[in-house]
């Protein structure tokens, strides 16, 4: 998805740095949950934000690890969190599932949009259906990316 702006959004982690190693906390091997996530730089017309983590390393293509919505801007996202309105994951799931590659180490992108209006979307839509009603919305961009390889 093409996001025509000159602005980049800041997304920061204070459980892991870009490019650096997803703690197992928020893993399958782990708890599971929503890292903590602050976001600055936003356009100050910027009603609520939109995150997609995927997983572009999955064996069958791009994997969806946290659909999320009509998050409010300018708030830091908590860890174990429901910040918005949960859409589906490649798990099949609402809500956040934690990296889990099958084998060796994947990359985790973290992408969050700044739109411009609160997204008329029900609960649980698919990735697909978010972009679509982000279309024309989207004010800026920015990601963060992590690393995960299981343990085991």
């Amino acid at each position: 998805m093409s996001v025509a702006t000159d602005v980049s959004i800041q997304v920061v982690s204070l459980a892991f740095s870009q490019g650096g190693h997803i703690p197992k906390k928020y893993t399958c091997e782990g708890e599971n949950v929503n890292p903590p996530l602050e976001i600055s730089n936003l356009p100050a017309n910027t009603k609520t934000l939109a995150i997609i983590v995927e997983d572009p390393d999955a064996p069958n293509g791009v994997y969806d690890h946290w659909i999320v919505w009509n998050i409010p801007p300018n708030e830091p996202i908590a860890e174990n969190n429901v910040p918005g309105i949960n859409g589906t994951n490649s798990f099949g799931a609402e809500g956040y599932g934690g990296p889990c590659p099958p084998s060796g180490s994947h990359r985790y992108f973290f992408k969050v949009y700044a739109i411009d209006s609160q997204l008329d979307l029900p609960p649980g839509s698919n990735k697909k259906a978010l972009q679509q009603a982000m279309q024309g919305h989207v004010l800026a961009f920015g990601e963060l990316m992590a690393r995960y390889k299981k343990s085991s």
